[in-house]
């Protein structure tokens, strides 16, 4: 989706609908925005050019909006608190319940919007228990080196898996990336995620019964978008101890496990298709491979050929 606004009107109709906006104000003559939006599953990816200074009021909309700042300039301000950021900043713009005011300069912003319910399925719990909402007790990444991985993993997925790839018809794709990202924000902003092991980690960690049910689940499912919670939840374990199990028993990961699986569905696909109606690319995509050229390199290291040659055979 590309919006472009040229007038004070149409500009606040936009950030409200978007962002939740309840009051504007600009500053000098020129007026508008540029935005350029994709939707990756749950969440979604925008870029704002802002051809104008804007204070906005912006109410709680329950989503994390984690940002980075191209040009231009940046503030948040909660209650009495204020935070700017700067060309190459990266930050958090602020919790999910509370109202802020943002004072965005002209210059180039690039965010990302996750829902508050989805970013929690990504974390590690008690089988059977709910997923527990996660609270970020920071604004700012928890050193340089985070920062760096989260532009990285921003810029790999906006230009190598979404350039031309509509992820709308691709769900397992765009459900990798969408977890993908919620899981490197988990990982450079600082929040209250439990890192030790809970009691049935310890339990179940070696269950060749419970490991027997992530496999039968990971085979039967391999077509749906699911993750390493979902995999977990249908062995009755958590997330840590299902990779414990697959670890001990298989030297593999879950998710290395169900990338093998998807692998051999490539394969079977390639072979039956027709040249002219298929690609190769597109059957990566469909399988969730957000990289032609590793899941050529992938598909050569388990079968011999190239997929191409599979295709074309």
């Amino acid at each position: 989706m590309i919006i472009d606004t040229e007038d004070f009107d149409s500009t606040f109709a936009l950030l409200s609908g978007l962002h939740g906006v309840t009051r504007l104000s600009q500053q000098g003559e020129q007026v508008g925005i540029r935005l350029v939006r994709h939707a990756v599953g749950p969440l979604s990816m925008d870029h704002l050019s802002l051809r104008a200074d804007f204070d906005a009021e912006v109410r709680p909309m329950g989503t994390l909006v984690f940002g980075r700042v191209d040009a231009g300039s940046l503030g948040f301000r909660s209650g009495r608190a204020e935070r700017w950021y700067a060309p190459g900043d990266v930050y958090l713009a602020g919790q999910p319940w509370q109202r802020r005011t943002v004072m965005a300069r002209v210059g180039e912003h690039e965010q990302v919007v996750i829902d508050t319910d989805f970013i929690s399925q990504v974390t590690d719990r008690a089988p059977g228990s709910e997923a527990r909402l996660v609270r970020f007790t920071g604004y700012e990444p928890v050193s340089p080196q985070a920062a760096d991985m989260w532009k990285a993993t921003f810029d790999y997925v906006r230009h190598t898996v979404l350039a031309g790839l509509a992820t709308a018809d691709c769900p397992l794709l765009a459900g990798n990336v969408a977890r993908l990202i919620a899981a490197t924000a988990l990982t450079v902003f600082p929040n209250d995620t439990l890192t030790s092991p809970v009691r049935e980690d310890k339990d179940d960690g070696g269950s060749p019964a419970g490991l027997r049910r992530a496999v039968a689940f990971i085979d039967e499912h391999a077509h749906q978008d699911i993750a390493a919670a979902d995999i977990a939840a249908a062995a009755g374990v958590t997330i840590r101890s299902v990779q414990l199990a697959f670890r001990r028993h298989l030297d593999s990961t879950p998710m290395e496990y169900l990338r093998r699986v998807r692998l051999d569905h490539a394969h079977r696909q390639l072979v039956d298709a027709s040249p002219e109606r298929e690609s190769v690319t597109s059957v990566a995509y469909r399988w969730g491979f957000s990289s032609p050229s590793r899941f050529a390199a992938d598909y050569r290291k388990a079968y011999g050929v190239l997929p191409s040659r599979s295709l074309h055979s």
